[in-house]
């Protein structure tokens, strides 16, 4: 796709996020056995300890802290701190492994025109805040038009090309 307003900077997709942790071992295991990540080879010229995960499509790139006594604690989760959020199959099945995991989490609904979107909000090891909704229920509608799709299936080259459109009629 040429550099354009639609895509000024060129890009394609989410590659990775990067997460620095009290530790990295602990943050392996919560990411590969809570949410199903798995270990992938890192360039082995970092000369710093760290672990590349990858699943459902990008990466989560864990860092070790280098000072893990001061990082930052957060105990309270709060949906409307920073986060990632992934959609599942079944709310159900997602709460109750939780509940098996004895995982602290916190349960919001989201309702808009008839829709619900279910929404399950824990923490890393880390605090970092991890969601689990059903959102693909909700449709995207951009501002611009009238198109409407669910999370899953919008195609943003197109749907950026019909919103820039609308803005030049």
């Amino acid at each position: 796709m040429k550099g354009s307003a639609e895509n000024p900077l060129h890009l394609k997709s989410l590659n990775h996020i990067s997460l620095v942790c009290r530790s990295v071992e602990e943050s392996i295991n919560f990411y590969q056995k809570t949410l199903g990540f798995v270990p992938i080879r890192r360039p082995g010229s970092f000369d710093f300890n760290g672990a590349w995960l990858f699943g459902y499509g990008f990466g989560i790139h864990l860092l070790q802290s280098e000072d893990p006594d001061n990082l930052p604690k957060k105990w309270k989760i709060n949906p409307k701190d920073n986060h990632i959020s992934f959609q599942c199959e079944n709310m159900g099945c997602v709460e109750n492994k939780l509940k098996e995991m004895e995982m602290e989490y916190e349960r919001a609904i989201v309702e808009e025109g008839g829709i619900c979107v279910e929404q399950l909000f824990f923490h890393d090891p880390d605090g970092f805040m991890i969601e689990i909704c059903n959102c693909d229920n909700l449709p995207v509608v951009p501002l611009a038009g009238e198109m409407a799709r669910s999370c899953s299936r919008v195609d943003m080259q197109l749907l950026q090309h019909q919103i820039q459109q609308v803005i030049q009629q």
